[in-house]
C-alpha cells in the first residue's frame, strides 16, 4: 500500500475536529515534517486560528517514533488529549494502517495518593499520622473538600486532580497528596499496585504521543533521572512560556515556615543532639529574616552566610541521623520519615547551593505582604531565594541533543526575528554554523486573521511619559473616555497589581454604568466568564491576563495597557541578567527588559482578535510607544493592527464598533 501524504493526513485530520484547513497550517505542518524527519529544529510563530495542533500532531503521528507534547496550560492539555488526540487518531488510523496510543503525564503531586487517602496525613506536632477526615470538621470547606476527595476517590479511573469538577483548596489536596521526594516508591507502599501516579507512568511508556506539562519537562531535563519515557521527537507548545517555567523549576526558596516545619518533623524521628542542632541553627536564621536586607544579594552577608552553614550543616546530620535510627513506636514509620526526610534535604540541599555561591546564580531576599494590606507583615512572610542567571545553556544541553524539537507559539518572533528567543533557549543567531551549535530555523506562518482590517494600534502619544508608581490622571481621564466610547467591553492590563486596583476604584467612581471587574476578587474563571456573558463589563487585572483570556465576539473589543511592561528596575533576576549581557559587551535592556515587554504586549495584543468576526483597538496609554527609540522593536513584535495616534479617531472607531455590535445583538434577540 503506498504511503499516505502529508497533505491526505492532515486533510483527514482537519475533517475529523471539524474544522478548516488554512495555508498557515499546512505551512506549518511541512516545516514540522521537515525537521522531525532529518532530526533538525523549529522554531514555528502560528496565530491564533492557525489550528497548531493539528499542524504538529499530524507530521508527528505519522512519523511513527514516540512524540512528547509540553504544554504549559491545563487548557491546551485538556484539548489534546480529551479532543484533538481522539480524533486525529480515529482519522489517520485507515490510512496509517495503525492507531497510534496517547497518554498524559503530570508530577506525582498533581495524583490522589491512595496512601495518604487511607492511612492519614504525617503530622508535625506529634508521632505517627493524623485522619484528616476526623480532623476537619465537615461544616468547615476544609471538611467538605476532603469528603468530596475521599468520595472521588473511590469513582476516579485516574486520580488526576485537573478531572476533579469543581476543584478543591490547595490545602485541601496537599491533604492527599504527596511529592516525588515523599513517596514511598511502589514496592514499600502498601498501595503500589493501585497507585494513579505509576499507572500514568506505565501507560506513557506504552504510549506513542506522551502529553506533559512545562514544568515536567523541567524536572526531566534538570534532575537527571529521568520522569518522561525516550522519546524521539520533543514538541513544545506556549513556548514563550518555558523559559519561565523552566526557571520556576530551577529555583530555590528558604522560609522560616519551612524550615521550623522540617525540624518538628524530624523531631521524633532523631537523637537528641541532633534535633537540638537544627532547632539551634533554625532559630539564628529566622532571627536574620527578620531583618530588612537588602533585594539582591551580589554577596551574602557574614552574618547570614554563618546562618545558612549551621543550617547546612545540621540538615546534613539530621538526614544522617533519620538514616541511622528506627522507632517501632512510631505509626507508618515509613511514611513519617519519608516526608520527614523530603523537608530535610530541601532546606540542606537550598542552604548548600546559597552558600556555595555559584556566579551562574541570583540569590535575594523578599518580604511578603500580607492579605490583609501593606502595613503589616505576616508571621514567616520572608523568604531567600536563589534561582539561575538564565537557563539558556541548561536547555542548549539537555533539550536539543538526540531529539528533534519544534517549538510553537503565537508569539516567538520578536522584533521581526526569533534570534531574541532563540538566544533564550541556548541557541546561536539563525544560520550560525558549529559542530556544537544545535541547527534550527525560525518560519512565521501567519494567522488566518487580517489584523489591519480588524483591528487598530493607539498609542496615546499625547499622554505625559509615565513616571514610576506615579499619579498619572491623564492615563485614568483617557481611560474613562476610552471605555465610554467602547460601550464597556474593556479588558484592562496593567503593569502591576497597584495600578489595576487604583484604576478599578477609580473608574467605578467616574463611570458607574460600566461594571468593573477586578483580578483577585474571584477565581480567574469566574471573572472570564462574568467578563463574556455582559458586553457592558470591563476586566482589569496584571500578569495572568495578559496571557490567559480567550473571549472571542464583543465582549472583548477594547485591549488597555496602561503602559510598557517593562520588569520592575528593582526585579533581581531581569536586573542580574541585564547586567550580565552588559557585562560582556552586549545591550542588556534591549537583550533582557526590552525583549520582556515585547513578549508581553504580543500576548496582549493577542486578546483583541480571537475569532474572523473580532474587531477592535489595542490601545497603549504609554506615549514612549510611538517616541522611543525602543519602539519600534515592540510595536514590530505585535500583530499588524492598523497604527494610529488620533485620539478622535479612535474614539469614532470605537462607537461605530460598539453600534454595530449592539445592532447584531439586537437583530439576535429578534429572530429569538
Amino acid at each position: 500500500m503506498t504511503k499516505p501524504s502529508l497533505p491526505e493526513l492532515l486533510h483527514a485530520a482537519v475533517a475529523a475536529v471539524g474544522g478548516t484547513e488554512r495555508p498557515g497550517q499546512v505551512a506549518m505542518a511541512e516545516a514540522a515534517a521537515e525537521a522531525i524527519d532529518d532530526g533538525s529544529h523549529l522554531l514555528v510563530q502560528a496565530g491564533t486560528g492557525t489550528g497548531k495542533s493539528l499542524g504538529y500532531l499530524v507530521p508527528a503521528l505519522a512519523h511513527g517514533e514516540r512524540v512528547v507534547v509540553a504544554t504549559a496550560t491545563l487548557a491546551l492539555q485538556r484539548q489534546l488529549v480529551e479532543r484533538d488526540l481522539p480524533r486525529t487518531v480515529e482519522a489517520l488510523h485507515p490510512l496509517l494502517r495503525r492507531r497510534p496510543e496517547f497518554a498524559m503525564l503530570k508530577g506525582r503531586s498533581n495524583y490522589l495518593c491512595l496512601h495518604r487517602l487511607n492511612e492519614g496525613v504525617p503530622q508535625d506536632e506529634e508521632d505517627g499520622l493524623f485522619d484528616q477526615f476526623e480532623a476537619a470538621a465537615p461544616t468547615s470547606k476544609l471538611g467538605q473538600d476532603l469528603l468530596r476527595l475521599r468520595d472521588w476517590a473511590d469513582e476516579t479511573e485516574t486520580g488526576d486532580r485537573d478531572n476533579l469538577t469543581p476543584g478543591v483548596s490547595d490545602r485541601a489536596w496537599a491533604q492527599v497528596s504527596v511529592s516525588s521526594r515523599e513517596c514511598l516508591g511502589a514496592p514499600k507502599c502498601a498501595y503500589g499496585a493501585e497507585c494513579f501516579a505509576e499507572t500514568a507512568r506505565e501507560q506513557a511508556k506504552l504510549a506513542d504521543v506522551v502529553v506533559t506539562n512545562h514544568a515536567l519537562l523541567a524536572i526531566d531535563a534538570i534532575e537527571g533521572a529521568p520522569v518522561l519515557p525516550q522519546h524521539e521527537v520533543l514538541i513544545v507548545d506556549e513556548a514563550h512560556e518555558l523559559v519561565s517555567r523552566v526557571t520556576g523549576v530551577a529555583t530555590g526558596e528558604l522560609t522560616p515556615g519551612q524550615v521550623n516545619r522540617a525540624v518538628r518533623r524530624a523531631a521524633k524521628l532523631v537523637n537528641e543532639k541532633a534535633a537540638d542542632q537544627l532547632q539551634t541553627a533554625a532559630e539564628g536564621f529566622e532571627r536574620l529574616m527578620e531583618l530588612a536586607l537588602p533585594g539582591r544579594l551580589e554577596e551574602i552577608p557574614e552574618d547570614l552566610g554563618y546562618a545558612l552553614m549551621a543550617l547546612r550543616d545540621a540538615a546534613r546530620t539530621v538526614i544522617s541521623a533519620i538514616g541511622a535510627t528506627r522507632d517501632k513506636s512510631v505509626q507508618d514509620e515509613d511514611a513519617v520519615r519519608k516526608q520527614a526526610l523530603a523537608s530535610v534535604e530541601t532546606v540542606h540541599d537550598v542552604a548548600e547551593r546559597i552558600v556555595n555561591g555559584s556566579e551562574w546564580d541570583v540569590v535575594w531576599y523578599e518580604r511578603h505582604e500580607p492579605r490583609g494590606g501593606a502595613a503589616a507583615y505576616r508571621p514567616g512572610g520572608a523568604s531567600l531565594r536563589v534561582a539561575p542567571m538564565n537557563v539558556s545553556g541548561l536547555l542548549r544541553e539537555k533539550l536539543f541533543t538526540d531529539r528533534s524539537v519544534v517549538l510553537t507559539s503565537a508569539t516567538l518572533k520578536l522584533g521581526g526575528d526569533f534570534n531574541g528567543v532563540g538566544a533564550s533557549l541556548g541557541l546561536a543567531p539563525e544560520g550560525t554554523r558549529g559542530d556544537d551549535l544545535p541547527q534550527w530555523k525560525g518560519v512565521d506562518v501567519g494567522s488566518p486573521f487580517d489584523y489591519p482590517r480588524q483591528g487598530i494600534l493607539y498609542v496615546a502619544k499625547h499622554l505625559a511619559r509615565p513616571a514610576r508608581d506615579g499619579d498619572r490622571a491623564d492615563m485614568l481621564d483617557e481611560l474613562t473616555e476610552l471605555i465610554q466610547a467602547a460601550g464597556g467591553r474593556t479588558l484592562g492590563l496593567f503593569s502591576s497589581m497597584r495600578a489595576a486596583q487604583l484604576a478599578a476604584e477609580e473608574l467605578r467612581s467616574r463611570i458607574p454604568e460600566y461594571p468593573i471587574l477586578l483580578q483577585g476578587e474571584e477565581t480567574l474563571g469566574e471573572l472570564i466568564k462574568n467578563f463574556a456573558a455582559d458586553p457592558q463589563t470591563c476586566l482589569f487585572g496584571t500578569l495572568s491576563l495578559w496571557q490567559g483570556v480567550d473571549v472571542p465576539g464583543p465582549s472583548c473589543q477594547l485591549v488597555v495597557m496602561d503602559k510598557i511592561p517593562f520588569p520592575r528596575p528593582d526585579d533581581p533576576l531581569m536586573s542580574a541578567r541585564q547586567k550580565a549581557v552588559e557585562e560582556a559587551g552586549g545591550n542588556g535592556f534591549m537583550a533582557v527588559a526590552a525583549t520582556h515587554a515585547a513578549l508581553l504586549m504580543a500576548q496582549g495584543a493577542g486578546r483583541l482578535v480571537r475569532a474572523s468576526g473580532d474587531r477592535g483597538v489595542v490601545a497603549v496609554l504609554d506615549q514612549r510607544l510611538a517616541t522611543a527609540r525602543y519602539g519600534s522593536y515592540l510595536r514590530a513584535s505585535m500583530p499588524d493592527f492598523w497604527l494610529t495616534t488620533d485620539r478622535n479617531q479612535v474614539r469614532k472607531s470605537l462607537a461605530a464598533i460598539d453600534a454595530a455590535a449592539k445592532r447584531e445583538q439586537q437583530e439576535e434577540a429578534e429572530q429569538e
